[in-house]
């Protein structure tokens, strides 16, 4: 779990020796970024009027990281290795943990767990004989890394054993995301299709989860998510990616910034979904008999 992913990617870009040419510039985006935090979590305002005033902090300092300093004064290297070195997307990862909150949503129980995890999609078992039923179960327990997640760390143990001696008991952790979101800066048709086999994935595991893309800059045409698993896809700037040549020019990046910030009635929206997935009742057979039907 990590629950400061762009302070992570920063640091380590600080200490990598490829980066030594923008080891200042890096350290700069690391004190406004401390500045960018603290100004969030100080925040006195709540519900729709805090997520606004969070995002325009964030486009503040997106804008300084990715136009101020990487687009205009970083090196060739940090411009081309930004988006390996997460530099740019991780910032919204971070972001999206700020928004579990009591003062942005409503009826959030003690002890929920949020932030990027290595999600569960599945869980089964691999016994290599008959005689290996009376052993320790062996389990294959599939998960995939997540973006931002809300959830629970679930422990388990199995046995044939209904004393669970520890010869003949595995246990283990696991995290389920009963809301994941994959965040990216650019998004195209391949990104897309592997979102909707992740989407998959983790509704095996659990039905009732919700799964989401948060993207910046769209490269693809849009698809009708209601043929997929993905719940939605949100287009943060509601802009596409700038043309090849001029992902690099300095005046190009400062003017998609400009004419294309980050929607706060975007994020509004996001916060609405999770609001209403949060706040609802996911199953009670109870409600099949005054309805007439299970679902």
């Amino acid at each position: 779990m990590a629950l400061t992913p762009h302070k992570e990617k920063l640091v380590a870009a600080i200490n990598n020796p490829k980066a030594a040419k923008d080891k200042d510039l890096l350290k700069e985006a690391y004190k406004e970024y401390l500045n960018f935090t603290k100004k969030l979590t100080k925040l006195q305002s709540t519900g729709a009027k805090r997520v606004e005033e969070m995002t325009a902090l964030l486009n503040g300092y997106k804008d300084f990281l990715e136009v101020d300093l990487i687009a205009k004064r970083g090196s060739a290297f940090i411009k081309r290795q930004k988006g390996q070195m997460k530099l740019d997307n991780s910032v919204i990862e971070e972001f999206l943990i700020h928004l579990v909150h009591d003062d942005v949503l409503q009826n959030l129980p003690d002890g929920i767990e949020t932030g990027s995890h290595t999600a569960f999609m599945s869980l089964s078992f691999r016994p290599s004989n008959i005689d290996s039923l009376n052993t320790k179960p062996e389990i294959v327990l599939k998960q995939k890394d997540q973006d931002f997640t809300i959830g629970k760390s679930i422990f388990y143990q199995l046995s044939p054993d209904s004393a669970f001696d520890k010869k003949v008991t595995a246990n283990g952790k696991l995290f389920l995301a009963v809301l994941a979101a994959e965040v990216k800066v650019n998004y195209d048709k391949t990104m897309f299709q592997e979102c909707a086999g992740t989407a998959s994935r983790l509704k095996q595991g659990c039905p009732l989860s919700k799964y989401y893309a948060l993207v910046e800059y769209l490269d693809m045409q849009p698809e009708d998510v209601r043929l997929t698993d993905i719940d939605n896809v949100f287009l943060l700037r509601k802009a596409k990616r700038l043309p090849f040549e001029k992902r690099s020019v300095y005046e190009e990046v400062r003017d998609q910034h400009r004419d294309y910030p980050i929607s706060a009635e975007v994020m509004k929206m996001f916060v609405d979904e999770l609001q209403e997935f949060i706040s609802a009742t996911w199953y009670d057979p109870q409600e099949a008999l005054k309805r007439g039907s299970f679902s």
